[in-house]
């Protein structure tokens, strides 16, 4: 969805006061995308992590591509890794953890507060992740990993006091399924998954949030391996997250935002690209690579390879668990050093070529891919990185649809990062990338050009390019453009 701003010489103008120069050059530099009521969300400068959830309206379950999610923890012998998927109804609020766990143990009769064992912990605040205790806005839900032994009383509701955390009689609902050998035993299993459907009613609302709420949020993954309770650290998001204490919570905004900025006028683009002006553009990949993690151990090696210097990428996630050794993220930094400051971001396009994909043959025909872009907070080092060192997303942004590729194609594909990139250029840091999916089917991964790319394919390497210019009515530039309709594509 872009909204299209024909500039021409007849609409727009451009004056300084102490320079008379038109910049006609600039009609032709780009169409930027503005709107009426455009500006940035002061939520965009939080320090806190973020995901932004899609509506779904009366709801569709399982709509794979339309979750949003966020990830946490690590894959070993002895620690959890989880993809927290999110999106949300007219009618309530839908949470699917997907845990990669080598040992499986449940409760056959639960009691307490049901973190002995496998399971996990959500938490809300319904007025945001403000506060120091929980309040009458806080909840907590609790749901164990379950099987046919494991069955009764696997769920349980609190909510805040003021002091702490308090049992309520909280309607919602949790399913849970696992993959593996089978709970309760010595052998290795895969992992399991919980989903969390909770009314909005039961929150004492009487619909939805209103699009562009932001509630706290928290996860916790609680783990157990062995029959004697061998003390396992909980997986939490965000990492420093302290479960008595909302204002260390993460952030849930209802509905996924659009790039604004404040109306302006173009000055110049940059692109940034490897090699490109004396660019430095590091990029990896991690998780299973192409090959699924062939020829390595899953649990001690896996979460530890590193495919530093590789001129192809893979971009790799699915529904079933069991096959984690398929999963695969990708990051990449661009300097901005060559953005002048003083500027607003008017656009900011990350592009990618995509040469091929798993599936195909005896494996049946690829599925359509629908690949989310995350901003970074944080530096990592292509030489080091890894699944389980690799950072957390601090929010998501827009996503593309991505196609299976045809013979002969070399399809390249575009995704909006203007927050992103305002975010990272306001606070004088590179814009750091990630690029994951939430997708469901097998063969679901897509395979691009890195930055190693050699220079015999320098254009298909990642690429930023971004517009910037003035806002209007500063250093004497004055604005006449008229708006036109958004349209859809």
């Amino acid at each position: 969805m872009v909204t299209f701003l024909r500039l021409t010489w007849s609409l727009i103008q451009y004056r300084y006061k102490t320079i008379g120069l038109v910049l006609s050059v600039l009609i032709v530099l780009t169409t930027i995308a503005l709107a009426p009521d455009q500006k940035i969300d002061a939520q965009t400068q939080s320090n806190a992590r973020k995901i932004n959830i899609p509506y779904w309206g009366q709801g569709d379950d399982n709509n794979y591509p339309d979750y949003t999610l966020l990830w946490f923890g690590q894959v070993s012998p002895t620690s959890n890794y989880a993809d927290a998927r999110m999106a949300y109804t007219d009618e309530y609020l839908e949470l699917f953890v997907h845990i990669i766990d080598r040992r499986l143990w449940c409760d056959t009769s639960p009691t307490g507060e049901l973190i002995a064992y496998d399971a996990v912990t959500l938490y809300l605040k319904l007025d945001g992740n403000t506060g120091n205790t929980p309040t009458l806005q806080s909840y907590k839900f609790v749901s164990q990993m379950t099987n046919w032994d494991c069955r009764s009383n696997a769920s349980a509701a609190y909510r805040g006091n003021g002091s702490g955390w308090a049992p309520s009689p909280i309607a919602f609902t949790t399913t849970t399924n696992w993959r593996g050998n089978y709970p309760n035993d010595n052998q290795d299993d895969k992992g399991w998954d919980v989903r969390f459907v909770i009314p909005f009613t039961s929150l004492g609302l009487t619909s939805a949030p209103p699009k562009n709420s932001t509630w706290g949020l928290a996860l916790a993954v609680h783990d157990r391996d062995d029959a004697g309770g061998t003390p396992i650290a909980d997986q939490i998001w965000p990492e420093s997250m302290n479960p008595q204490s909302p204002s260390t919570w993460g952030q849930l905004g209802f509905s996924i935002p659009r790039f604004t900025h404040p109306p302006g006028v173009p000055e110049g683009a940059t692109i940034v690209r490897q090699g490109l002006n004396g660019a430095a553009v590091p990029d990896g990949h991690v998780g299973g690579h192409t090959t699924c993690g062939d020829g390595i151990d899953h649990w001690s090696e896996w979460g530890e390879t590193n495919y530093a210097g590789y001129e192809q990428i893979n971009i790799q996630n699915q529904w079933d668990v069991s096959d984690y050794p398929c999963f695969s993220k990708y990051f990449v930094t661009f300097p901005l050093n060559n953005v002048p400051p003083g500027k607003i971001i008017l656009s900011a396009t990350l592009t990618m070529s995509l040469f091929g994909n798993a599936g195909g043959g005896p494996w049946g025909e690829p599925p359509d891919s629908f690949i989310q872009v995350f901003s970074v907070g944080e530096a990592w080092n292509e030489a080091t990185l890894t699944w389980n060192n690799a950072p957390l997303a601090k929010e998501n942004f827009a996503g593309t649809m991505v196609y299976p590729i045809s013979s002969g194609q070399t399809p390249v594909y575009t995704w909006d990062v203007g927050t992103a990139v305002t975010q990272a250029y306001t606070s004088g840091q590179p814009a750091r990338l990630a690029l994951y999916s939430a997708d469901g089917p097998m063969h679901t991964g897509k395979y691009f050009w890195s930055s190693n790319v050699g220079d015999w394919n320098a254009a298909g390497r990642p690429t930023l390019t971004i517009v910037w210019g003035n806002v209007c009515g500063s250093g004497g530039i004055e604005c006449h453009f008229t708006y036109l309709p958004m349209v859809r594509r």
